[in-house]
């Protein structure tokens, strides 16, 4: 069951970041082929938090990117055995590492294949709510015992 639910949520995380509407995305220069990329670390959360109309635009794009990523690492040691039993530090660092590697890939992939924004404060957010899911499911576990 864990195991059909983490597919789930990766067929859904992969349907939104790459086919869902794109409301409020990031900006930075057009690259080549005019693709839009942002290196700068807090620049789209800076540019989105102080020209939005509303607090709910930013509200919605920053707690939705966190939000995005955190069933990755809540489901990802749920899923894997060894993760079940590991120490609470080896336990966290390979959901997040893993966490960061994905998030990578898909902005790499929104970069190369879409007409979406690859943003490194999209991968500071998802790498954020990935460590969040973690601590909840380590959270729980000591609940558990």
């Amino acid at each position: 069951m864990i195991a059909f639910l983490f597919f789930a949520y990766t067929f859904l995380l992969l349907y939104t970041v790459f086919f869902a509407w794109n409301h409020g995305s990031s900006y930075g220069p057009a690259g080549p082929g005019g693709r839009n990329y942002n290196l700068e670390p807090f620049l789209s959360i800076y540019n989105i938090a102080t020209y939005s109309d509303t607090v709910w635009i930013p509200l919605r794009i920053l707690v939705g990117n966190v939000i995005l990523f955190m069933p990755f690492g809540f489901l990802f040691p749920l899923m894997v055995e060894k993760f079940r039993k590991a120490r609470v530090v080896s336990g966290m660092i390979t959901p997040i590492i893993l966490s960061f590697l994905l998030s990578v890939t898909i902005e790499i992939n929104q970069f190369l294949f879409t007409m979406r924004v690859a943003n490194v404060d999209d991968v500071i957010l998802n790498t954020l709510g990935g460590t969040l899911g973690v601590l909840i499911y380590r959270i729980m576990r000591l609940i558990r015992k």
